[in-house]
């Protein structure tokens, strides 16, 4: 029987009895250095498994720059694909002495037939993978990360439905029969809820009478999900829209009531004692307490197998909470409904993990005035940087009056900056089209958003100009398509999350997309035809491991470990074999795209 670590995936999908079986058909095998371990048209008869030494793979069909496509080290894998296409399509060469576990074809084909998930394995695309390590991780006991892949519809309760003539009296009974908090209400051909304390209100602070009927209390703005939907994005709903409630809907008819009292019972998380902090909070003080808990709340989700982009929704809920509660404090109301906060950046796409910088502006409605608008938006950028977000290296804040004007003159900016397209320019409409309202009047925002599509989406020349910003930072891959492994690692921000941000931003603005955040755009781009759906999905994966890599670095940081690289640096030599393999699908994926930019807006020329 040979030693061998069976710890990673794939193998650590299989049971003990297969992992057994794997031990005791393994072969060990030497490699000279440059000797063709599996030829281009080979049949497949091994799975190879590097215990030592370094294997190469080459297209033998490409151009020389473009020959080698692939790098293998110790814990890799390579051979699988060729056993189930039948021959082997690339080269598999040593680079130097190698020594490599050997899995014979027809054990390989047994333990597949065995184990299904083994088998999936090698047939999937990289979304597919990663969101298979998320599964794996839910099978393995961890509670939240179990709850993050809970749909709706495990959640839901039958919902309550009277007609709009029913009286309060005749509620409140249906409300005892059936242990109901909420009862929804058809009226006029509209569904709407009524709560406890709806009915309470009625009768103690407007003095209606019993015999009052519910439609004229109910109400008909309801926030709504899915019965297929995460359960956690109810959770998400719930906290960005301040209610204990969500309806689940199927088509125009409700099928179900999602109450936060639920969704506590099927799991206590930290999230909601935050989310209910910040919600209590009367006072800057008292907010500040809750914001200080967001680092750890996301070491605690990271930690527990969560899945990042859920991670990003939650915390984006939170962060936006906690500036419209900071806003609200310190802005007189009157001015409230005058005016409308922008969030930008990583902030407005709802892709921040730990809190960044202040990126934000403030829109006026023409004809109001606010005197004393400059010491008040001063107040708010102090404010926020005591709730822990720090200001902002280029200045893009309310308390720089460049950032703080008018609707008329903001679309004058957007047509100045539309007509220059120079760098400065073109980086502030970038900024705009991230813009997400946080506090006051969002329709502000709307219409803003409204005149800089109509600008800018069929401007040929400017969506080029607009568009070259994806080739600004190199794709960290050798010119053999291999992983580059520097001693301070890669830049997976502007590596990796920048082209697929921004130039997915590109495709928003040509095709005129509302949605801000990355992963909603991608949605929003298949549903419109300008992407298909795998590629969409692997742009989405790969943006969701490079942050996720990034993210484990800038906790690392935080602990204070003086050796640790950037926080925007990954070092490749630290990853285990599975996650390298992860990241070369990524930075090629990240390449294609490059490619496909570059062909729709001509950035050859």
């Amino acid at each position: 029987m040979v030693d061998i670590n069976l710890s990673q995936p794939p193998f650590s999908l299989l049971d003990e009895k297969g992992r057994q079986r794997v031990r005791d058909g393994v072969d060990l095998a030497y490699f000279n250095e440059s000797e063709v371990i599996l030829d281009a048209g080979q049949p497949g008869e091994h799975v190879f498994l590097i215990h030592k030494g370094e294997v190469a793979e080459f297209d033998l069909n490409a151009s020389d720059r473009e020959r080698r496509i692939g790098h293998y080290t110790a814990g890799d894998l390579f051979g699988a694909i060729s056993i189930l296409n039948g021959v082997s399509r690339y080269r598999f060469q040593a680079e130097q002495e190698s020594l490599c576990y050997l899995l014979p074809r027809r054990l390989f084909e047994d333990i597949c037939t065995a184990y299904p998930a083994f088998d999936d394995y090698f047939r999937q695309h990289l979304a597919e993978k990663a969101r298979h390590v998320l599964e794996r991780r839910a099978e393995g006991g961890m509670s939240m990360a179990r709850f993050m892949l809970a749909r709706v519809s495990e959640c839901m309760r039958e919902p309550v439905v009277v007609e709009g003539h029913t009286t309060i009296a005749e509620a409140v009974t249906q409300m005892r029969e059936r242990h109901a908090d909420s009862l929804l209400v058809s009226h006029a051909r509209r569904c709407g809820m009524v709560t406890k304390t709806d009915l309470l209100d009625a009768l103690v602070q407007q003095g209606l009478p019993h015999s009052a009927e519910v439609g004229g209390i109910a109400h008909f703005t309801l926030i709504t999900s899915h019965a297929d939907d995460y359960l956690f994005t109810a959770l998400v709903s719930m906290t960005r829209h301040e209610v204990a409630r969500v309806v689940v809907m199927e088509g125009a008819q409700a099928v179900g009531v999602v109450e936060l009292t639920d969704v506590l019972g099927y799991f206590s998380s930290r999230a909601h004692a935050v989310s209910l902090q910040v919600e209590q909070a009367e006072d800057i003080e008292a907010l500040a307490r809750a914001s200080a808990r967001l680092p750890q709340l996301i070491q605690t989700l990271m930690a527990q197998g969560v899945k990042l982009r859920f991670a990003m929704e939650l915390l984006a809920a939170l962060n936006g909470r906690i500036i419209h509660k900071a806003f609200r404090f310190l802005m007189p109301e009157e001015r409230q409904s005058q005016s409308c906060l922008l969030v930008m950046g990583s902030e407005g796409r709802g892709e921040q993990i730990l809190k960044t910088d202040q990126d934000n502006a403030l829109i006026l409605a023409d004809g109001s005035d606010w005197p004393g608008i400059e010491a008040a938006m001063q107040g708010l950028t102090d404010t926020l940087g005591r709730l822990g977000y720090p200001p902002c290296p280029g200045n893009i804040m309310v308390s720089n009056p460049q950032w703080v004007a008018s609707e008329s003159a903001w679309r004058g900016k957007i047509a100045r900056w539309a007509s220059s397209r120079d760098p400065d320019a073109l980086m502030n409409l970038a900024i705009m089209l991230d813009a997400h309202a946080i506090a006051g009047n969002a329709s502000l925002l709307e219409g803003l958003r409204e005149h800089l599509f109509a600008r800018g989406s069929h401007d040929e020349l400017l969506l080029s100009y607009f568009a070259r910003g994806v080739l600004r930072y190199s794709t960290p891959l050798t010119l053999f398509g291999t992983l580059k492994r520097p001693e301070h690692g890669i830049d997976i921000k502007k590596g990796g999350l920048f082209p697929i941000v921004h130039g997915v931003r590109t495709l928003a603005l040509e095709r005129r997309v509302t949605a801000t955040s990355t992963f909603a755009r991608l949605d929003a781009l298949v549903d419109d035809g300008r992407l298909d759906r795998p590629f969409a999905d692997d742009l989405g994966e790969a943006m969701s491991l490079f942050s996720e890599l990034r993210l484990r670095q800038q906790l690392e940081n935080l602990e204070g470990n003086d050796t640790s690289p950037e926080p925007n640096h990954v070092v490749v030599q630290r990853l285990s074999g599975f996650e390298r393999d992860l990241l070369r699908e990524a930075l090629h994926t990240v390449k294609e795209f490059k490619q496909r930019l570059s062909q729709r807006f001509h950035l050859e020329y």
